[in-house]
């Protein structure tokens, strides 16, 4: 943490009772790494649409990052992608029409993400293979470490390697420079293409991407794994 370079931390697999730590650090982090209110409200229905399928129907492939006893960072994946893609298909109905009946109550901010997510999200969102595991990262301000993430990174790549995987692929938001996916790079993933987004144009005029990176794991040497480090 900020201040502090001998701070332990624990990386550990999901459990249950974490569920709404998990739901929470998502909104916490949902706008480009800051809470997603400014952008959307709703943040019940943000943290169905990225979390309940991972907490819910694989939470044996999420690994989260424990501070003093707190969450400060997670790394939720799968191994199964069909079983995702088709929870996803239900999954974007369903909050299609929750959000639908909600509409009127938000705000015009609110309402504007609606709106891209209709129009725009499906032709931002750059290709990424489909029937590979994946995963998505997210850390708190204060626990935003190389070592934070090269351990979230290095339990779910040891899991993937000890499950036979053969690639992993992920999606990365990165604004202003390519420093994200340089991070990636670090660990071994190639960048596979790379799109901008618009949704947050509104609130940030700079421009933001959307990276798929992703690793082969054939030729990766197996990963020993510290779960106690310090950041």
């Amino acid at each position: 943490m900020a201040g502090d370079d001998h701070k332990p931390f624990l990386i550990r697999g999901y459990r249950r009772s974490d569920r709404e730590a998990v739901r929470k650090l998502c909104c916490d982090t949902g706008f480009l790494g800051d809470p997603i209110d400014p952008v959307y409200e709703d943040r019940e229905l943000f943290a169905d649409f990225l979390t309940t399928y991972y907490t819910d129907h694989e939470p044996e492939s999420c690994f989260l990052l424990e501070v003093d006893g707190e969450i400060r960072g997670y790394l939720l994946g799968s191994r199964k992608p069909l079983q995702n893609q088709l929870y996803a298909l239900y999954q974007n109905v369903w909050l299609f029409f929750r959000a639908l009946t909600r509409y009127f109550r938000y705000s015009q901010r609110s309402r504007r993400f609606i709106r891209w997510l209709l129009v725009h999200g499906w032709r931002e969102v750059p290709a990424a293979p489909r029937r590979t595991p994946h995963f998505h990262i997210n850390l708190l301000p204060d626990a935003r470490q190389v070592s934070t993430t090269r351990a979230l990174m290095s339990a779910y790549l040891s899991y993937l390697y000890r499950s036979g995987e053969k690639r992993v692929y992920g999606q990365i938001i990165t604004f202003e420079s390519r420093r994200g996916e340089k991070m990636f790079e670090r660990y071994g993933f190639k960048v596979l293409n790379r799109a901008e987004i618009t949704k947050y144009r509104a609130i940030y005029p700079k421009s933001v991407y959307l990276s798929t990176v992703i690793k082969n794991l054939e030729t990766a040497e197996p990963l020993s794994v510290t779960t106690r480090s310090r950041l």
